[in-house]
């Protein structure tokens, strides 16, 4: 049976049991909680039968799948119940770990985020680097949505409200505000009087994150999602039957 050792949203259990079906597709498991579910210290997650030889070799694959992905679900959903009620959106972003970005990506849709861009392919995010090349922020924008699909997401990173000046003047529908202080996110919404989407980044935690959505932004990305949740604590414990 498989038991959870602490309080965590569950997610992962098709990784869990695709381990096992790859091994014996005789291996029966009864799920007693679903992906997005909160479970609790104690809490038996679900029960398992079968021969013990595949189940021991695939314990440590599936429990690594079930307590990454778990992990990242619940540390997203200690965030989205941080700022409850303010109106923000949690976003996750593409520092997952190699391999795992669409696993990861899910499993902060299982903890109350929303996904930003998927990769380079899908949105354009104009970051600093990209201005360092010496164009200016109204020349690199315009070239980025002559090159994009019109529903494209194409939103531009700034590191100063004379930036996001530069940004809303050339037109920006959607502005990363990074590493803002609070107070320079409150003068920020002010000047923007929603003409653009804002999305406040950088420096963000569970201790601050309150005051950073009640400052008025619209998106709230943390990397820390993917790169910096503890995996959850969880146990596989069998019990012997004799033939």
């Amino acid at each position: 049976m498989l038991i959870s050792r602490q309080d965590a949203v569950l997610c992962g259990t098709a990784w869990f049991d695709e381990v096992f079906k790859q091994l014996d597709a005789e291996i029966r498991i009864d799920w007693r909680a679903a992906d997005k579910e909160p479970v609790t210290a104690d809490q038996i997650i679900c029960r398992m039968e079968g021969r013990a030889l595949p189940m021991l070799s695939g314990e440590r694959s599936a429990l690594n799948w079930l307590q990454t992905l778990s992990g990242t679900a619940t540390l997203t959903h200690r965030f989205v119940q941080r700022i409850a009620g303010t109106g923000a959106v949690i976003l996750d972003t593409r520092k997952t770990i190699p391999g795992l970005r669409l696993a990861q990506k899910y499993a902060v849709r299982c903890g109350g985020g929303e996904n930003h861009r998927l990769g380079l392919y899908d949105g354009v995010l104009i970051k600093e680097n990209h201005l360092r090349t010496g164009d200016t922020i109204d020349t690199v924008l315009a070239r980025a949505r002559e090159n994009s699909p019109a529903d494209a997401l194409v939103e531009i990173e700034v590191d100063s409200l004379a930036q996001f000046e530069q940004a809303l003047a050339a037109g920006a529908t959607r502005v990363l505000l990074d590493n803002f202080t609070v107070p320079a996110l409150r003068e920020a919404v002010a000047v923007n009087r929603g003409r653009a989407k804002l999305e406040a980044s950088g420096g963000i935690d569970l201790d601050n994150v309150l005051q950073v959505a009640e400052t008025g932004v619209d998106y709230i990305s943390i990397g820390a999602l993917t790169k910096n949740m503890e995996a959850v604590d969880l146990s596989l414990e069998f019990e012997y039957e004799p033939a």
